[in-house]
């Protein structure tokens, strides 16, 4: 037997290898099923064996105990990010609060908020968290707000470089818009567009993809990623989805997900996002749509029949008070349902729970609301929007990419069946270790090539700098103690 903690973090291992716990998830006949005291074996980057105790020989055993053993999760609105979206959880409106760029700050010229290594750092310190979480796939997601308009070759030359250190599977290219809203005055938001720089964007993104794409050993892919649909004209729309049929990849656009992106959409093109997308002929089964929590019945009709797969990110949706209405209804309307965690913590254990409870207040009657669901969304979902039949499931041949979770943490306790005890549970505290393509990327909490210990200190120095300069792009610059008064006034002195 060979213990966990003397496997190499980062590194191929030679041989075979078998992990063994008190439950596996395996998947036979087209769905999930648990194995009691499974046995998963794999050989390189791929899965050999998955049942009861292998027979062949094995160059090591690892026994996890009261765990379960997981296909990995598979994240398609991953947080690439120091997420921003915390301030303005107890902060609003976001027109006030630095969440739109004032007329002001537009003239005097936008400009990059963090250097080129801050944004290489971020990257790194996000992939850790995703995997720390028993992530295996992600496809990031990073704000636009502090950046001088879109995302770069070059942070994302790193980033794909970050992901084949560390061990994560990633889905990616830098993110391009044609567009942005403006604040005018209060509440008074206007968009504006800039053609050019849109297009010369996407020329870059299209660039990035067809140099990186296969590169450490098929961990980086490329994925087309337009901003919001509310920044983005019908032209750049048009060329990324004719780029993305050219260049083989899927296409990922966040729509139907917020008032002020349907009031925009609204008055720039008289119907919803996902009805003009429909009536321009660009929804197909390549585009995957993050958040749907605004879209109407009309949209959701479109989104079925021309398989346009959405990514529910329920953490992020409640805080803000939104909700999928249904996930439920949604699946048995035949959408394909994918999951996300886009905000912090990127703890998609969190988000399961998050969106099994806001599943079951929105429409307490509609089926497919399990925990089951929600991890098939996790996994089989985020495989299926992606085109693999080799990912997001615990099969030979299929891609060795596991996560195995305790069930042994008082957290846990008293546990049931495995998967409902994880879901709600809600925390993805209890993941023992993160395999991508045979290697073992996480390792109780450590990854390869960072110490999170000292990375959190920077992280947190770093956004505590952004913040500082939030002031330069608010609507008439007040002071930061304005913009984020703390929850309770603080006081020095003794208390009488």
């Amino acid at each position: 037997m060979t213990a966990l903690s003397d496997l190499p973090l980062g590194a191929a291992l030679p041989g075979r290898t078998a992990l063994s716990a008190d439950w596996v998830l395996g998947h036979a006949d087209g769905r999930h099923c648990l194995i009691p005291g499974g046995e998963v074996v794999i050989e390189g980057g791929t899965i050999l064996h998955v049942g009861p105790r292998f027979e062949g020989e094995v160059a090591r055993r690892i026994e996890f105990g009261r765990a379960l053993i997981s296909p990995g999760l598979i994240d398609l609105d991953a947080l690439a990010d120091l997420d921003t979206t915390l301030l303005a959880i107890d902060h609003q409106p976001g027109w006030a609060k630095g969440r739109v760029w004032p007329r002001g700050y537009v003239e005097r010229g936008p400009y990059e908020m963090y250097s080129p290594e801050e944004l290489a750092f971020q990257k790194r310190f996000a992939f850790a968290q995703l995997l720390v979480n028993g992530i295996t796939t992600a496809a990031p997601i990073a704000s636009l707000f502090y950046r001088a308009w879109g995302e770069t070759v070059a942070e994302f030359t790193a980033a794909a470089d970050a992901a084949g250190e560390m061990g994560l599977r990633v889905y990616l290219s830098p993110a391009y818009r044609s567009g942005g809203m403006v604040l005018e005055g209060p509440g008074q938001m206007e968009p504006v567009f800039d053609e050019p720089r849109g297009m010369a964007g996407l020329e870059a993104a299209i660039r990035f993809i067809t140099d990186q794409n296969g590169r450490h050993g098929g961990l980086v892919r490329g994925m087309l990623a337009p901003d919001r649909v509310e920044t983005c004209t019908l032209p750049l729309l048009r060329r990324t989805m004719d780029a993305a049929r050219d260049l083989g990849c899927k296409v990922r656009l966040h729509m139907a997900q917020g008032e002020m992106e349907v009031q925009t959409v609204q008055r720039l093109h008289g119907t919803t996002a996902p009805d003009w997308l429909a009536r321009e002929g660009l929804l197909s089964d390549r585009l995957i749509a993050p958040h749907a929590t605004n879209a109407t019945d009309t949209d959701l009709a479109h989104y079925a029949s021309h398989g346009v797969s959405v990514v529910h990110c329920p953490l992020v949706s409640a805080r803000f008070g939104a909700a999928l209405r249904s996930f439920g209804r949604l699946k048995a309307a035949g959408i394909a349902l994918c999951m996300g965690t886009d905000t912090a913590p990127a703890d998609m254990l969190m988000n399961l729970m998050t969106g099994l409870l806001a599943a079951r207040i929105a429409d307490p009657q509609a089926p497919h609301q399990s925990s089951a669901d929600f991890w098939d969304a996790a996994t089989l979902g985020g495989a299926q929007a992606l085109g693999r039949d080799d990912l997001g499931r615990l099969a030979p041949r299929a891609r060795a990419d596991i996560a195995v979770f305790r069930l042994d943490d008082a957290v846990m306790t008293p546990a049931i069946d495995p998967i409902t005890t994880l879901v709600a549970g809600g925390s993805g505290r209890v993941t023992q270790a993160t395999f991508v393509e045979g290697r073992l990327s996480m390792r109780e909490g450590r990854v390869a090539g960072l110490d999170l210990t000292a990375a959190q200190a920077r992280a947190q120095a770093q956004f505590d700098g952004l913040v500082a300069r939030y002031p330069e792009r608010s609507w008439q610059h007040p002071p930061v103690s304005t913009l984020f008064p703390p929850s309770y006034p603080i006081r020095q002195e003794a208390l009488a």
